[in-house]
């Protein structure tokens, strides 16, 4: 079913304004500034393949910076390392900073690492458009309540006693 254009804004409006999804545990202010750029150009690039009719999902930037924060915050068992490693060299080497040390980088997951990858970054994308929507609807509760309020005050009283 092809999307109304109202819908279509907020998703671009919100590839550019969405939260930026880390793990819980203080880190998220380490996030680095181009990895928050990548975010934003690489949730632009999601928005054209959905408007192809492919199925949104989280980015490879996305992840690179919530399994960033989860490693500062606890240890990864082995193959949610392999993932970071193998999304955040993807990720290097996008953005032009350089190539992961030979001794750790990850040119291939198995098809588990795969689907949880795939998993994540659909948790992701679901995470960041549902805090857009509840926002958008207390911003619309907000609004309602003020506007109420606004004609409280201006109706007069008709009976004080």
């Amino acid at each position: 079913m092809p999307k109304n254009i109202d819908s279509m804004v907020g998703d671009l409006v919100g590839a550019l304004t969405d939260p930026i999804i880390v793990y819980p545990g203080g880190w998220g202010g380490s996030v680095p500034e181009w990895l928050k750029n990548a975010i934003v150009m690489e949730r632009l690039v999601e928005n054209m393949k959905e408007t192809r009719g492919e199925d949104p999902t989280g980015t490879d930037a996305e992840a690179c910076a919530y399994l960033n924060t989860a490693s500062l915050t606890a240890p990864m068992d082995g193959d949610w390392s392999q993932i970071y490693l193998y999304v955040a060299g993807k990720t290097y080497r996008r953005w032009h900073k350089g190539e992961l040390p030979d001794d750790i980088r990850v040119e291939s997951l198995n098809a588990q690492q795969i689907a949880d990858l795939n998993r994540l970054k659909e948790w992701l994308y679901r995470r960041r458009t549902t805090a857009r929507h509840e926002a958008e609807r207390a911003e619309k509760r907000q609004q309602k309540e003020e506007e109420v309020a606004k004609r409280k005050e201006e109706q007069p009283a008709l009976f004080e006693f």
